[in-house]
């Protein structure tokens, strides 16, 4: 009687897919610590893409020369505002907190204020429930720290990764593009998604945040909160908080504010921050960040509360991907394997599509 035999093919197949699985694990075993560097040079890769294209392709602009161009431009007005902005805030911030009685006088304050006062004394404003909240909070924080200290050698490491990456960009998207697979469409689809949640990510979350920043300035200052620009500063970066945002930062100021008896100030502070700076969120997503990439909420929500526990400061960008690729791969699987053929369509290379 004759046995049927496992076709070669297939278990060649199976033993390399283990291979590469096996030595991408090791790969990110051992160089995890520079994974920060390398996702930032994906993300400058892509926000940068279309301007090589054009630097190298339609001005015919030597490769390596339009690499360092670019690279000089993101230390310029990335890396060099960055740097600024902690410079200014580290000293001004340390110096608060290390003001301890102060601190707890003005909790306390707020605290008296709530006791008597409808559905602010249902707040729970104990000891305890005030530590419960910052433990919670300190839950980012290493996270947050560790991307801050390792910053040095993972901008090193993004700019070498990003030079290669563009002077051998079309070998390397030609190289992905073959390993993929999936049929053409798929294989758009999956640019498409990664191009855009990349993209609205990197630049959305920035420009709201400096939107709701310059907008509390003004309200601060006009309102006669103290260190108004310091505070202005904190409640733009408080964007990227998930779900309160820049709640986490006015909430507080204005009620210290109604705790310090100047209530008619402190209710039109209340106002202006509820309906412009929580507003301004808003009418950018209807506005800019739409054309940028209109990502649902709640992948941003969820994907920055994942994205932060795996990456870092990086997880801003990749952790909103990482929820939105569940749908992705539920079309990938659907153009792939569900019910009917998927759509003839001319072959693309890569760089066709932005």
């Amino acid at each position: 009687m004759k046995r049927r035999q496992i076709n070669n093919n297939a278990i060649n197949q199976i033993i390399l897919i283990v291979i590469i699985v096996l030595t991408c694990i090791l790969v990110f075993k051992y160089l995890s610590y520079y994974l920060p560097g390398f996702l930032g040079a994906i993300t400058l890769y892509i926000l940068f893409r279309k301007i090589y294209s054009h630097l190298t392709e339609r001005w015919r602009w030597n490769k390596p020369l339009s690499s360092v161009l670019l690279i000089l431009l993101s230390i310029v007005f990335i890396v060099l505002p960055v740097w600024a902005l902690i410079n200014y805030l580290t000293p001004k911030l340390l110096g608060i907190f290390e003001n301890t009685e102060e601190l707890v006088s003005k909790f306390n304050m707020i605290k008296d204020y709530m006791q008597d006062k409808p559905l602010l004394k249902e707040i729970d404003m104990s000891d305890s429930a005030l530590f419960n909240l910052l433990q919670k909070t300190a839950r980012y924080i290493p996270n947050l720290i560790n991307s801050v200290a390792e910053v040095v050698i993972n901008l090193i490491v993004s700019f070498f990764v990003l030079y290669f990456m563009q002077v051998h960009s079309k070998k390397m998207e030609e190289t992905i593009y073959k390993a993929i697979p999936f049929s053409e469409k798929s294989k758009i689809d999956i640019w498409e998604e990664v191009n855009m949640m990349v993209r609205s990510n990197a630049l959305g979350i920035p420009i709201l945040g400096f939107f709701q920043g310059i907008v509390a300035v003004f309200g601060y200052y006009f309102f006669g909160v103290d260190n108004a620009v310091l505070w202005g500063i904190v409640t733009g970066i408080a964007t990227i908080i998930p779900i309160i945002g820049t709640m986490a930062v006015y909430v507080p100021i204005c009620l210290f504010e109604l705790a310090s008896g100047d209530t008619i100030n402190a209710i039109w502070l209340i106002l202006y921050c509820f309906f412009l700076v929580g507003g301004i969120d808003n009418v950018l997503r209807f506005t800019i960040l739409k054309t940028i990439g209109d990502v649902p909420p709640l992948i941003t929500v969820f994907g920055v509360l994942l994205g932060l526990n795996l990456f870092g400061m990086l997880g801003l960008i990749f952790g909103p991907l990482i929820i939105s690729s569940v749908g992705l791969l539920l079309k990938v699987y659907s153009n792939e394997y569900g019910k009917g053929t998927p759509d003839i369509i001319d072959p693309p290379h890569i760089n066709k599509k932005e």
